[in-house]
């Protein structure tokens, strides 16, 4: 079974900065594509950024210029780099990830998984 975990949220003045991670565990799998959504209180969840497989990027025009999505393959783990914060960055952030799982060489499914999503704050 694979999971997501999450990590990195907090509480930020405004223009400060955050570093979320989000680390895939398990056995036998592959991540394709990783995102990153956020969801603020009586709004509907928002992809942020993402990252395919082959590194190309994609960023929310509210985003663009602050934030950073990568990944590292061979930890099994993405980023979500976070500058020059806002108070209308204030949200519950998720990673999302397109994942193979695999047995005895064969691909037995290809699904996204969720996150538990992380709280990042910010707030003087």
């Amino acid at each position: 079974q694979v999971q997501l975990v999450e990590s990195g949220g907090g509480l930020v003045q405004p223009g400060g900065s955050l570093r979320l991670s989000c680390a895939a565990s398990g056995s036998s799998f592959s991540i394709n594509a990783m995102g990153w959504y956020r969801q603020a209180p009586g709004k509907q969840r928002e992809l942020v950024a993402s990252i395919a497989s082959g590194g190309s990027t994609n960023y929310a025009d509210s985003v663009k210029g602050r934030f950073t999505i990568s990944r590292d393959n061979a930890k099994n783990t993405g980023y979500l780099q976070m500058n020059r914060l806002k108070p209308e960055d204030t949200a519950v952030y998720y990673c999302n990830a397109l994942i193979a799982v695999f047995r005895a060489g064969v691909t037995v499914s290809q699904r996204g998984y969720w996150g538990q999503g992380t709280q990042v704050t910010v707030s003087s």
